[in-house]
Order: C-alpha cells, then sequence, then structure tokens
C-alpha cells in the first residue's frame, strides 16, 4: 500500500514518525505532502516539511547513484529498442510506425514506477496494458490503405501515454491537482528535450565537421547508431533531469506559456482573417481539413499547458485575459472544423477517419466550451484559476476513452477497413 495523506496528517505532530515516513519513501512523501500543505499552513511543523521539501538548490544535483544507474540502463535499452528492426531483420516502416510508442513509454513508465515504489497491483496492471496494446497493434492486418491500421496507430501512442501517466500518479489517481502536475511535467519534458536537441545538433555538426577534416566519413555510422539511440533515449535522460532539478524548468516553463500565449493568439486571429483571403475552403478541401485539425491539436495543447503553469498565487489578471481570449478564437476555429467535418459526411458519407475526427472535435469543443466558460468566471472574479485546471483534469480519462475506443473498437465496426 502506498503512502497517503492520511499517513502524514494522523502523524503532523509526531516528528520521528514523518522523518520515517520521508524516508521510507520520499518522492511519495513530497508529492503527499505537497497535496497536502494547504490545510497545514498553520502548523510550524508543516512550515519546516515545506521548506525542506521545496528548497530550490541553485546547484545541478545528479540523483542518488542507483537512479543514475537505472536512466543509464533505461537510456541503453530505448536505444536496443529503437535498433530492433536492424537487429531482427524487420521492415523499419512497418516496426515504427506500429511501434514507436513502446520505445520510450514502457521505459519512462518503469522510472515513475520505480521512482514512486508502486505497489505489485498497479505494476501488474501497467504490464498488462503493454503487453495487450503490444500484440494487438502487432496482429493489426498488414494494409497500409487501411483507414482503420493508421488511426491505430495514431492513437495508440496516446493510450501508452495514459500508463505512463497512471504511474505518475501513482496513488493519488482520482487527484486533479496530481492530474495537472502531470500535464506539468509533460510541458518541462518537452523544454528539457528541446535543449538538448538543441545542444545534441551542435555536437553532430560539430563531430561530423571534425572527423571530416581528417578524412573521416563517419556520417552513416553517427546517424545510425549516434543519433538513434540518442534520439531513444532523450526522452529519459530529459526525464531524469527535471525530475531531480525541478527548479532548472520550474521557471523557464512559465515564461515561455506567458510568452507564447500571446503570440499564438495574434496568429490565430491573423491565420482566420488570411483564410478568407486564400480562397481555402476546409468544407471541400481535405487535406487543408487536416491541416486546421492540426492547428486545432496544437492551440488546445497551449491553452491546456499555459492554464498548468498559471499559478493562483501568481496569477496575472492580463495573463487571464489573454486565455480567455484564445479559447474563445480556438472555440470559433473548433466550430469550423467540426461544422466541415459534418458536411463531408452528409455530403459523402461515414467514413473512420471522419468519424474518428468527428468524435475527437466534438470532445475538444466541449471541453473548451468548459475551460473557456471557467476562465470567464475568473476574470469575471465569480471564480478562480484552480476552476479552470479542474475543468481540464477532470476530462482527460474521457480523451483516453474516445483513443481506447478508436484504437481497438474502430478496426472491428470497420471490418480493418
Amino acid at each position: 500500500m502506498g503512502m497517503t495523506k492520511l499517513d502524514i496528517l494522523t502523524n503532523i505532530d509526531n516528528p520521528r514518525q514523518l522523518e520515517k515516513l520521508y524516508r521510507d519513501n520520499k518522492a511519495a512523501f513530497k508529492t503527499e505532502f505537497n497535496l497536502l500543505y494547504p490545510e497545514l499552513k498553520d502548523k510550524k511543523l508543516a512550515d519546516y516539511w515545506n521548506e525542506r521539501l521545496n528548497y530550490e538548490s541553485s546547484e545541478i544535483s545528479w540523483g542518488s547513484k542507483n537512479e543514475l544507474i537505472f536512466v543509464i540502463i533505461a537510456s541503453l535499452l530505448a536505444g536496443v529498442i529503437a535498433k530492433l528492426p536492424e537487429l531482427l531483420n524487420i521492415n523499419d516502416e512497418l516496426f515504427y510506425q506500429r511501434n514507436a510508442g513502446f520505445v520510450i513509454f514502457p521505459i519512462l513508465t518503469a522510472y515513475f514506477i520505480w521512482r514512486n515504489s508502486l505497489s505489485t497491483k498497479k505494476i501488474v496492471l501497467a504490464g498488462v496494458a503493454f503487453l495487450i496494446a503490444l500484440v494487438y497493434i502487432n496482429l493489426l492486418p498488414a494494409d497500409n490503405k487501411s483507414n482503420t491500421l493508421i488511426l491505430s496507430c495514431i492513437h495508440l501512442p496516446l493510450l501508452l501515454w495514459a500508463v505512463l501517466g497512471f504511474a505518475y500518479v501513482g496513488d493519488n489517481i482520482r487527484s486533479y491537482p496530481k492530474r495537472l502536475d502531470f500535464l506539468r511535467y509533460n510541458g518541462d519534458l518537452l523544454i528539457m528535450t528541446a535543449l538538448i536537441l538543441i545542444a545534441g545538433g551542435l555536437l553532430t555538426a560539430i563531430t561530423i565537421g571534425l572527423f571530416s577534416v581528417i578524412g573521416f566519413n563517419i556520417e552513416k555510422f553517427y546517424f545510425d547508431y549516434i543519433v538513434i539511440c540518442g534520439g531513444a533515449a532523450l526522452p529519459i535522460v530529459a526525464t531524469y533531469i527535471t525530475q531531480t532539478n525541478p527548479q532548472l524548468v520550474n521557471k523557464v516553463s512559465p515564461v515561455i506559456a506567458k510568452i507564447f500565449s500571446p503570440l499564438v493568439l495574434i496568429t490565430l486571429i491573423v491565420y482566420l482573417v488570411a483564410i478568407f483571403y486564400s480562397g481555402k475552403d476546409p468544407y471541400k478541401d481535405r487535406d487543408f481539413l487536416m491541416v486546421f485539425n492540426c492547428l486545432l491539436i496544437g492551440v488546445m495543447a497551449i491553452i491546456l499547458f499555459s492554464v498548468a503553469e498559471t499559478s493562483k498565487k501568481n496569477e496575472n489578471r492580463i495573463d487571464s485575459f489573454i486565455l480567455l481570449a484564445l479559447s474563445i478564437v480556438t472555440v470559433i476555429v473548433n466550430g469550423i472544423a467540426l461544422s466541415a467535418i459534418l458536411f463531408r459526411i452528409s455530403e459523402w458519407g461515414i467514413t473512420p477517419n471522419r468519424l474518428a475526427i468527428l468524435g475527437g472535435n466534438i470532445l475538444m469543443l466541449t471541453n473548451l466550451f468548459m475551460v473557456t466558460f471557467r476562465l470567464f468566471k475568473d476574470v469575471s472574479k465569480k471564480g478562480d484559476i484552480s476552476e479552470v485546471k479542474n475543468s481540464i483534469s477532470m476530462f482527460l480519462p474521457i480523451y483516453i476513452l474516445w483513443a481506447i475506443i478508436v484504437t481497438f473498437i474502430f478496426p472491428l465496426i470497420f471490418h480493418f477497413k
């Protein structure tokens, strides 16, 4: 049984027992204490533990020896999985189309299982979920023209991401703040991954350039082994850095959110105006509709990330106005995309692609309405930002349920076509 808030609350006046709980599972103790702390701010011992757990050192931490060994082994394993097509003489395209998510998500899940000391029951559940997904996706009929196969391959990583989230939240699966913390981790991971990727790109250019000067052509070897294996290990290393050094990104992420939200708002407004002058028609132009939906998903992700990074303590009214405006414009974009999909279904009938996009758009529009309404309440001082965050957290399982339907049910309904 994992540690709970009740364990800490029951022993809040017992320093010795609190220390024992902390030493038994430091990561779980910190997670549970931070969730509980708002209720304990009037207690001196709680204030002490808050400072102890959340003190941000200016020095870089490399974690414990065991953690470092775990990350090194996990990174090597990710590299081996990424090279399986070559090692087993499997078609690259066929392997990566179906199994790209398995290069990263199981290993990241194992990292958080180990870090959070999850129970045997939860480990088995996560393992069974991965095994079912792995067997299922690789048993689907090999048909490059099958829309349901492509849809399954697209939506499967979302399910694997959900299993990762299950390991991340640990015993707090019903906790909205912990779910939001998982979204925040994803944003921090993207930022850290991008930074390491930039540094790795510079190192690659310098290395290849230096060897070419002395007559060694190492491009093929370097890309076939160093780049592929390094790329597979990148999310693991980035996760390790964000978890052992949260101070590196917990100040950068909010700044990026503040910068990009107004820029995306301006870009989106200009783009909507430009559509009318371009002559592009999402109702009849299939490719343009696909791009339109990708834009919608990207903007939706930025809204969710920006809200997740907004602190109630440091909330700025201007930021809330920008997020409200961005949400309203995104609702308009979603409305156009949804009407275009309904038009195409009425004209040419239902296909797996149209039904999948229709369902996804309805879910996003519903979620956007909830976020927009609660942002309006926050701006008008009839609510606060925590209500907006809850509306995001509570909707995550619904997205996962839709991904399950598209991945597992669609191929059966449409006879694998």
